[in-house]
């Protein structure tokens, strides 16, 4: 397999094992065994997306901005950012 399309594949995968961890926190009430599989994804996608760094497929600025916009959203349609 290419090494971008694994890149991509496991990322994908990574992301979706996320999302599973997230819905075991709230259907388990917090409970710490979902808080430490919630942690170990969380890991997992930050490699992921530092592999992609690696890989020159985004770099630190491009992140930095894509926060910077995200939070600005976040003031106007949510209440996490107060």
């Amino acid at each position: 397999m290419e090494k971008l399309t694994e890149l991509m594949i496991i990322t994908m995968e990574e992301c979706g094992e996320l999302t599973q961890a997230c819905s075991k926190v709230l259907r388990t009430d917090f409970k710490d065994h979902a808080l430490q599989d919630l942690k170990q994804e969380v890991a997992d996608v930050v490699c992921m997306i530092e592999l992609m760094k690696k890989n020159g497929l985004v770099n630190d600025s491009d992140i930095v901005q894509g926060i910077q916009n995200k939070m600005e959203k976040l003031e106007i349609y949510s209440n996490l950012t107060r």
